[in-house]
Formats: structure tokens, sequence, C-alpha cells
């Protein structure tokens, strides 16, 4: 795999297919309040239906890791573009809160496999920059996420069904499907049995847990701000449908602008404290939007700047420290970011159903202190320095 063009293709493929992650998972929280009127359901309910797609990611992570050591990534991200389209159009055609949860698994499934191939293929690919390469990467999915919701707001304002939307987003699944199937992927270095028995032994010794701690928080705060902030800002702040997807994509806008700017500094700083003082920033931000006066909700889409570098920073450090069955511990890594993404908007849909929208979107707050406590405690433990 030392061709050149062959390496700018693969490259450019997996930063095509983050923008293709970030613009499917989020046409789901600006369509939320339409999806909530169409079918009359709560809060609560909303959030068990999207329970379906996080219980997917959180399987399919752990799977796919072991199935790229097995069977290689390419196949591992193909079957991520079928599971994708299949989710998506199962999606817009079903009405029932069953059916549209299941479709939301198949989809879930797709985003895991997703989350696995391209970074481990960067990771691959720029092993000397990979801190670089994965925030950049990340930054289209952050380009992805930002254009979603004005996507959205632009045809819901124009009476197109929420459904339509979700249908036109099959095309660019083909597209991303399609591009996969021509490129030549890198041969794994090695080849590993399907042996769940030995994940203990080999993904959670020395300081992984923490990580996994970390990116499970970290991923709890996006997804939740991401499901939530479009309904918060119109039924607590009284923001017009336009102006609150706006305020999403602003959130996106500033994940990408982090990322772009963060992938040349972590290296430099260093992954672990460069993520403990964005991690501040952001936590100050979310306290400010939520309780100071509704002139600061501005700050509420600006803590997408602080979290930016997190996820793709946390997945450097790790594959810097274990070069050895690195897709099973990356796979198991996104294991507990699909934890974070359970648990984290259904918290706070039911925190919303039970304490009240408010509170409910406050619970950002505790997710923030304990990805903070997290990286301080990787912070204690990094014995050589190397990461931090």
């Amino acid at each position: 795999m030392k061709n050149k063009t062959t390496i700018f293709l693969l490259t450019a493929g997996c930063f095509l297919s983050f923008f293709v992650f970030g613009f499917t998972d989020n046409l789901k929280g600006p369509t939320l309040p339409s999806m909530l009127a169409e079918l009359h359901i709560t809060y609560g309910t909303g959030g068990n239906i999207f329970i379906g797609e996080y219980l997917g990611f959180l399987i399919a992570t752990l799977v796919t890791g072991i199935l790229a050591d097995r069977f290689g990534l390419k196949r591992v991200i193909l079957l991520a573009g079928t599971l994708l389209a299949i989710g998506v159009g199962g999606y817009s055609f079903f009405q029932s809160a069953i059916l549209l949860s299941i479709s939301l698994f198949i989809l879930g499934l797709g985003f895991g496999a997703l989350e696995l191939g391209p970074n481990a293929i960067i990771v691959s690919l720029h092993h000397e920059r990979k801190g670089l390469y994965l925030n950049l990467m990340a930054v289209l999915h952050g380009l992805g996420s930002l254009v979603a919701p004005l996507f959205v707001g632009w045809l819901l304002s124009a009476n197109i069904s929420w459904r339509l939307i979700y249908r036109w987003d099959i095309l660019l699944v083909a597209l991303f499907v399609s591009i996969f199937i021509f490129l030549r992927f890198p041969k794994a270095e090695e080849k590993t049995q399907l042996d769940f028995s030995h994940i203990p032994q080999i993904a959670f010794k020395g300081q992984l847990p923490w990580f996994y701690a970390a990116i499970a928080f970290y991923v709890a705060i996006e997804i939740g701000m991401a499901s939530w902030l479009v309904t918060f800002l119109q039924q607590i702040r009284d923001v017009p449908v336009a102006q609150s997807n706006q305020s999403l994509s602003l959130f996106f806008a500033m994940l990408m602008a982090g990322r772009l700017l963060g992938g040349f500094f972590v290296q430099r700083i260093g992954y672990l404290r460069s993520i403990l003082f964005m991690t501040g920033g952001g936590i100050l931000c979310l306290i400010g939007g939520l309780f100071g006066p509704r002139e600061f909700s501005f700050l509420l889409p600006m803590t997408g700047f602080f979290l930016s570098i997190t996820f793709p920073t946390l997945t450097a450090a790790v594959s810097d420290a274990h070069t050895e069955n690195v897709n099973t511990i990356l796979g198991v890594l996104f294991t507990f970011a699909g934890l974070g993404s359970l648990f984290g908007p259904w918290l706070i849909a039911w925190g919303s159903e039970l304490l009240g929208l408010q509170l409910g979107f406050s619970i950002n707050i505790i997710f923030f202190i304990f990805l903070f406590t997290s990286v301080m405690m990787l912070l204690k433990r990094d014995s050589n320095g190397k990461n931090s």
C-alpha cells in the first residue's frame, strides 16, 4: 500500500464516508419535533425510539472490530453502507414506534461499522500524523452534521415531510457505497479468530478503561446536544424553527472549526492536556447557555468548539499506545462510544419527561464533569508522558 494515488483515494473515501456519517446521523435531531407531532408521542417515547440506533451502534462497534481483524476493512465498510441504506429506508416509511426503532437499530449497526472502518484505515495509512488526519476526517463529519439541519430546516420551511427528507439521504448513502466498491484496501497486518473470550485480556488492561469512560461521556454530550438542542431552543427559549436549526448547524460548525484547528496543535500540546483544557471551556459554555439570560443561548452551540477534538484525539492516543490488536481495541473503544450515544439522549429524554426539559437537558453538565474527571485520571496514570 505505498501507491500514493491509492493512499489519496482511500483517504478521500474515508473523508467522504464521515461526511455521510455526520449528515445521516444528524437528520434525526432537527426532524424530531415534526416526528413527535406527527405520531403524537411524548419525549420519553421519542427517546425510546432513538435507543434503537444507539443499541445497534453499540453492538456493531464491538463486533466489527473483530470482523475487521478477521475479514478486512473493505467488507466492514461495504456492510456499513448497506445497513445505512436499509435503516434510512425503513425509518422514512414506517409508522409505529417499534418499527421506527428497529429501523434505527439497523441504521445504528451501519454507523457502528462506519465508525470503526475509516478510523482504522487512517491509523494504518497515516500512522505518524494520525492525530492530524483523524481530526481532519472528523471535520468532514462536522461538515455533514452542519449541513443536515440546514437541509432539514430549508425543506421543512417548504412544507416537505420529514420522511421525504430521509429518503433523499438514500442517494447520498448510495454514492458513498459505490465509490468504496472500487477502492483497494490495505491488507491487515494480522488475522485474528472471532474469540470474544480474549477481549478482556486484550482491551481492558492498563489505562484503557479510562479511555473508554472518557469517550462514553463525550459521546453522551455530543449526541445529547445533537438530539435535543433544537427541541430545547424551540420549547424552552421560544426560538423559531429556522433559527433553532441554524443553532444546531452552528454547533456542528464549531465542532468542525475546532477539529480543523485542533489537528495542528494536539500533538504539540499533548493529546490529553488538549482535551482537558477544551473540556473546561465546554463546561463554562454549557452552564452559561443553560442558566444565563435568554441572550446567552448562543453559548449552547459554542460548546461544539470545546468538544471538537475529543473523539479523534482519544482515538489517536489509544492507537499510539497500543499497536497490537488495534482494530479490536478501537472496536471496544467505539463500543463505549456507543454506550454513551445510548444513555446520553435517553437520560435527557426521561429527565425531561420527569423533571421538565430545562433540567433534563442540563444532564449534559454531569456528563461534562465525568469526562473531565476521566481525562484527569488518564493524566495522573500516564507514567511516561508520551501522549499527555
